[in-house]
This record gives structure tokens, sequence and C-alpha cells, in this order.
């Protein structure tokens, strides 16, 4: 009886999850938008860095347009089996990063305002003044009350157990962060290089600014540039 009982719970609350999180993948026969993902941590200096100077290449150009950008804050944290808690590579302040920009993700499911967030987290990250993160909400005009009650009343945390699962099921798994993946494909070592697979994987008409800057023809296969598999 207690088994039943368990198992159900269980079912309801990852129904909880799915329902409560939006729905990330791109309907490519509607729009041909290019899913880009990106596995990072809030405290890590390269995902910092990649983030803040690399990814918000994304918004030039319109090459946001034609992609549907999935952040994805787990990283190298892992669930402790003893007592269900989450721990993070780079200690607690980086686990409640983690759950302030997941419930910003989540909560706003706005592109534009999660990302503005983000970038300014991981900056004040790049400049060692990550504990001042509340200041972004002001400098953006942003208010943070939704993401504090999310951050706060749990939901926050079931939203990272899901994005744990999803960068645990990784397929190849992250060999290093950030990890980044184009329509399901790792770029591998060639990340920074995204815009190219992305424009790569455009099956649309009408081509953004970008991708005239960076031919397809550019990138053959993902797949070949990058022969990484489980190890």
């Amino acid at each position: 009886m207690a088994s039943t009982k368990l198992v159900l719970s269980f079912i309801i609350t990852f129904f909880f999850i799915f329902l409560l999180l939006p729905f990330h993948a791109a309907s490519h026969s509607d729009s041909q938008t290019v899913n880009l993902s990106v596995y990072y941590e809030a405290l890590s200096p390269s995902c910092a860095t990649f983030i803040v100077q690399n990814l918000a290449r994304i918004f030039d150009d319109d090459l946001i347009t034609i992609t549907n950008l999935r952040m994805v804050p787990w990283g190298n944290a892992r669930v402790n089996k003893t007592d269900s808690t989450t721990i993070c590579q780079n200690g607690r302040d980086e686990c409640f990063l983690h759950k302030i920009q997941a419930c910003a993700i989540n909560v706003w499911n706005d592109v534009d305002k999660y990302y503005a967030l983000i970038h300014c987290i991981e900056f004040l990250v790049i400049e060692g003044r990550h504990s001042d993160w509340q200041s972004c909400f002001n400098s953006l005009g942003l208010s943070e009350k939704t993401i504090l009650e999310c951050s706060n009343n749990g939901t926050g945390a079931k939203i990272q157990a899901l994005y744990g699962y999803e960068t645990a099921h990784l397929d190849p798994p992250h060999m290093f962060l950030p990890w980044v993946v184009v329509n399901n494909k790792s770029l591998g070592k060639d990340y920074r290089n995204f815009t190219t697979y992305i424009c790569n994987e455009y099956k649309g008409k009408v081509q953004p600014d970008a991708c005239k800057l960076h031919p397809p023809d550019n990138v053959s296969s993902i797949k070949e540039q990058n022969p990484f598999h489980p190890v």
C-alpha cells in the first residue's frame, strides 16, 4: 500500500512539473525555428563569459527571430540521495542563482526578459559581485516578486529537478561547460560558433542578416565536426 502511494505521488509530481514548464520545443513545420540549448552553471567563469560575450550576439542581426533559445541552469549539480538536497559544483550561492534563473525562465516565459536578467547576473559573476544579483531587477526595470515567490515556495526546486533530469540524459553526455546543443546535436568545442550551426540548420525561406554573414555551407554536419561519444 505504501509503495503504491509512493509511485502515485511521484507520478503526480512529475505531471505537475510537466505542466509547469513552458513548451520549449519549436514547431519546425510552422516556423522552421532552430532550437539552441545552453547547459551551464551560474558561477562558472567559462559559462559567464560565454553568456555575456558570445551568446548575447544571438540578439544581433535578427538571429533570435529564427532561434528558440533554451537556457538550462544545472551543469554539474547533483542530488544528495540521503536528503534529496541539491549540491552544486560552486556552492550554495550557485544553487540559489540556478533557482532564480530557472524561475525567471519559466515564470516570465519571455526570452528578452529572462535573458536580460541572466546576462546581468552573469556579468556580475565575471566582476566577482554575484551577491548583488538583486540589483539586476532594478537596473532592468523588472519585478522580482513572482520570481522570489517561485524560488521560495518550492516551485523553483521542482523546475530544477526537471533541468537536472534533462542534463543527466544528454546524449552524448556533456563533457565540459557550457555545453551547447543545436537541434539536439552537440557542438562540442566549437560552441562559440553557434551562429553558423543555427544558420546551417535553418530551413526557412527568409534568412536573417546574421545568416547572410555565415553561409550555411560553412558547416556540413554537426556530427562530423564533433564526433563525441558517451564514455
